[in-house]
């Protein structure tokens, strides 16, 4: 009998493990479901704002660099909701919100030489 009664509360541990588990998956499920929402909102109102060779050329730039395309979207998505942008962007008023960006994100490259010292080396000498 008492290996019944061990038996019982590992099934139901096992039980109330996989139940939990459930829970979480249904958490994030909801929340990727959130996350495919606010993604297709924000291609609705990128669709409203440029027209198809400035969409082309921001989904090539995502692409490549992901982390400045997600700028510019951020930026024209708040330039549309204060309505500063009226009509379509096109893609020259594109190319120079990008240069404008790039003007304003200079990463500098430092590039240090640490040689090691040597004994027999003849430079000390």
């Amino acid at each position: 009998m008492g290996d019944d009664a061990a038996l019982e509360a590992i099934r139901q541990k096992r039980l109330a493990e996989m139940q939990a588990s459930a829970g979480n998956q249904g958490d994030s499920g909801k929340m990727m479901e959130e996350q495919a929402r606010q993604q297709e909102m924000k291609n609705t109102m990128l669709s409203a704002i440029l027209d198809q060779k400035a969409r082309a050329r921001l989904n090539t730039i995502a692409q490549v660099k992901p982390d400045r395309a997600r700028k510019v979207e951020m930026m024209l998505i708040n330039m549309y909701q204060r309505r500063q942008i009226m009509g379509k962007i096109g893609e020259p008023e594109l190319i120079k919100m990008l240069e404008e960006i790039s003007k304003t994100d200079t990463k500098t490259t430092k590039v240090n030489f640490d040689r090691r010292r040597v004994d027999l080396d003849s430079d000390s000498d």
